[in-house]
């Protein structure tokens, strides 16, 4: 839960961010701005904090603006609050918040929100000067959302920095010595987290029914303790090709880069996907991705010829991977290449940061207007 407060002076911008983590932190130790740690905050996931409340009335009339990470929780009610009384603008980053599925399959969490929205949340969108989705299928599914729904909307590419630039296959070889079972083998790769809306069951079953990638891997990475990790390694291990499905836990650094590296492409049969930044480090090390269209940056994907796209459910993730695996190998060439030119053209951060910069310029312009 936090805010990055912007000062912008003379064309020159500075940071600081205020949180609700728990005061021995330390995870800003090596930050490049100011971090203000304001202590845990209560009443579970909502983060009720008088310490942040306190600290957000007397601070910041300092900046030009503001920005809330996240919704649904007590930062952006305070933060509203004070920003009124200073007149200072804020913008919110969204973060997938208010993606309809789930209203499916969370809904009695559904209702408490739609009471929150009418008696919080709905004003705080309504009162920013800008509302930040990352993609334009994440603007156009939040509008149904919750009602009555009004607010400045604001579509900012997020993205990531380039991957680093390994040309000799140093990294997949480290990868594949760090995972035998592989051997030269071909694998397709899933990384992240290993959740119920992410469709890894999905994924395990159709990988397991189609005949083509019988020579291929698939190696699933990422964090995961839950009953939902649990029922996926059983549904695994049940599988007539358990041999070559692999759990690697979370991986990082040059594991991670080598993993990617070295696939053949990403896999995310996701049913709720913001953004997928999996999906966007792939494609920039020139690696297909193999996408449902509920990954919410699905379009550019498909429109750029940087992978497939299908349905994110069983017979939908099927075709996915039976189209890749019918793919002559000129075509998967080709599709690499386009990967590469996806990511620059739709994903490179800096491209979101200079989108950002002008969005908080205007806003504190329009504030000084208005004062």
């Amino acid at each position: 839960m936090s805010q990055a407060l912007i000062a912008l002076t003379n064309g020159a911008t500075s940071v600081e961010i205020a949180c609700s983590d728990p005061r021995n932190a330390n995870w800003h130790g090596d930050w490049h701005s100011p971090v203000h740690v304001l202590g845990a905050g209560k009443l579970g996931i909502y983060g009720y904090n008088p310490a942040l409340a306190r600290w957000l009335n007397a601070e910041v009339k300092r900046f030009d603006v503001v920005v809330i990470s996240g919704i649904w929780m007590y930062h952006s009610f305070a933060l509203r609050a004070a920003a009124a009384k200073a007149g200072v603008p804020y913008l919110i980053y969204v973060h997938g918040a208010l993606d309809p599925w789930f209203k499916k399959y969370y809904p009695a969490k559904h209702l408490k929100k739609a009471v929150y929205w009418n008696l919080i949340e709905g004003r705080v969108f309504r009162d920013a000067a800008a509302v930040i989705f990352t993609t334009e299928e994440e603007r156009i599914l939040a509008r149904n959302a919750f009602h009555p729904y009004h607010c400045e909307e604001k579509v900012i590419a997020y993205g990531t920095a380039r991957p680093p630039q390994v040309v000799d296959g140093k990294l997949e070889r480290h990868f594949r010595r760090w995972l035998p079972e592989l051997r030269n083998d071909p694998y397709l790769l899933y990384l992240g987290r290993i959740h119920e809306k992410k469709g890894i069951d999905l994924v395990i079953k159709a990988f397991a029914e189609e005949r083509l990638l019988a020579k291929t891997h698939l190696v699933i990475a990422g964090p995961g303790e839950s009953t939902t990790a649990t029922a996926l390694r059983e549904l695994a291990n049940r599988s007539p090709v358990r041999e070559r499905i692999h759990w690697t836990g979370p991986i990082y650094s040059e594991l991670k880069w080598g993993a990617i590296r070295g696939a053949d492409a990403l896999v995310l049969s996701s049913h709720c996907e913001n953004f997928g930044i999996s999906v966007a480090e792939a494609l920039g090390c020139g690696i297909p991705v193999l996408i449902s269209n509920k990954v919410n940056i699905w379009r550019e994907v498909e429109s750029n010829g940087a992978g497939i796209v299908d349905d994110d459910d069983p017979p939908g993730t099927a075709r996915l991977l039976k189209n890749w695996a019918s793919l002559p190998v000129e075509r998967r060439a080709a599709m690499r290449a386009a990967a590469s030119r996806c990511f620059e053209k739709h994903f490179l951060i800096q491209r979101g940061a200079e989108q950002l910069h002008c969005t908080l310029t205007d806003a504190i312009h329009a504030a000084r207007k208005r004062s």
